[in-house]
C-alpha cells in the first residue's frame, strides 16, 4: 500500500467513525467506563468523620497531631486497544472483513478518547505481541494509530491472547479501560490473566465475526484453508451432516465464550461484520452506566 492509498483509507476510515463515535456515546463516554481512580491531592487536619484509614502517619508523627490524606477523582482516563492481528480477522464474507470491522470499532474507541481529552494506546497481538503503541492525546495520535493499524503486516497468523494480556499487566501500571477485540479462535488458556487484569483495568471484550462462520453452502467437495495454521482440510459441503457440524462446533465456542467472560467479571458483546453493529454497542454501554 503506497502513502496515497494509506492515506485516503485513513482519511475515509476518520470521516465513517467520527459520525459513528458521536453517535454512539453522545457525551456519555465517562460515564459509561469507570477507569477513573482517585489520586493524591493534599494533607489536612484530622476531623471527627474522617476516615481513619486515610491518616498519615508520617505527617501526624512529625506534628504530632493527626493528619488524613485527601484524595480527589482522576479526570483523565487512559485507554488502550488490544487489537486481534492473526490471521483469522482477514476472513470475511459480506464484503467486509473482520479486520475491517475491527478497524471500524477501533476508529470509533479511539475517537471517543480524542473527545474527551484522554489519552488512547493500543497493542497488537497475534501469538506475540506485534506492535505497542503507548496511550498518548490528540487527533494526530489517533490518526497515526490508524494509519499504523491499516498498514501493519503481520510477523505470525497464529493467536494467543494470554500474551497479550499479560503484556498489558506489565506495561500499564496505571488501571486503564482495556478493549479486548477479536474473533477469539484461541486454543490456548487465558482465563487466569483474563481474570488479573480484570482486577486492575477496566476490561471490555467485543467479539467479532462472520455470519458465514455459522453456515456452509453447497459447493461440493471443498478444500478448507486453516487461516492461522495453513492446514488444508477437505470437507464434503454437499452432506448435511458436515453443515450441522460447522455450526455446533462454532455456537459451542460462542457458549464458552460468553460463560468464561460471564465467570471473570468480563463485559462482553458480540457484533458481525456486514451488519449494524452500533444499536449492540450502545446497549452494551447504557447497561454500564447503570
Amino acid at each position: 500500500m503506497d502513502t496515497r492509498e494509506l492515506l485516503q483509507k485513513v482519511k475515509k476510515l476518520e470521516i465513517k467513525t467520527r459520525g459513528l463515535s458521536k453517535q454512539l456515546f453522545a457525551g456519555d463516554y465517562h460515564s459509561a467506563f469507570k477507569g477513573r481512580g482517585m489520586t493524591f491531592s493534599e494533607v489536612k487536619n484530622y476531623s471527627f468523620g474522617d476516615d481513619v484509614r486515610a491518616i498519615d502517619w508520617n505527617v501526624t508523627a512529625r506534628f504530632d497531631e493527626p493528619f488524613v490524606k485527601v484524595f480527589e477523582e482522576e479526570r483523565e482516563i487512559t485507554s488502550l486497544l488490544l487489537l486481534d492481528v492473526s490471521g483469522s480477522t482477514n476472513f470475511g464474507s459480506n464484503k467486509q472483513s473482520k479486520k475491517d470491522l475491527i478497524s471500524e470499532v477501533a476508529a470509533i474507541l479511539a475517537f471517543s478518547a480524542n473527545q474527551n481529552n484522554d489519552k488512547i494506546g493500543a497493542i497488537f497481538f497475534s501469538d506475540v505481541v506485534e506492535k505497542y503503541i503507548p496511550p498518548k492525546k490528540g487527533k494526530k495520535h489517533v490518526l497515526m494509530l490508524l494509519r499504523d493499524w491499516l498498514e501493519y503486516q503481520p510477523t505470525r497468523k497464529s493467536t494467543n491472547i494470554d500474551v497479550a494480556l499479560q503484556f498489558l499487566n506489565a506495561i500499564q501500571k496505571k488501571r486503564s479501560i482495556a478493549f479486548l477485540i477479536s474473533d477469539f479462535y484461541d486454543e490456548n488458556d487465558y482465563q487466569k490473566s483474563l481474570s488479573i487484569v480484570r482486577k486492575k483495568h477496566d476490561l471490555v471484550a467485543i467479539q467479532v465475526k462472520d455470519p458465514a462462520e455459522y453456515e456452509l453452502l453447497n459447493f461440493g467437495l471443498l478444500p478448507v484453508v486453516h487461516a492461522e495454521s495453513n492446514a488444508v482440510t477437505w470437507l464434503s459441503t454437499h452432506v448435511k451432516s458436515t453443515a450441522n457440524k460447522l455450526i455446533e462446533l462454532n455456537e459451542k465456542h460462542d457458549h464458552e465464550l460468553a460463560t468464561l467472560f460471564k465467570k471473570s467479571g468480563v463485559d462482553f458483546v458480540t457484533i458481525e461484520t456486514g451488519k449494524e453493529y452500533i444499536q449492540s454497542l450502545q446497549r452494551l454501554f447504557q447497561k454500564r452506566k447503570k
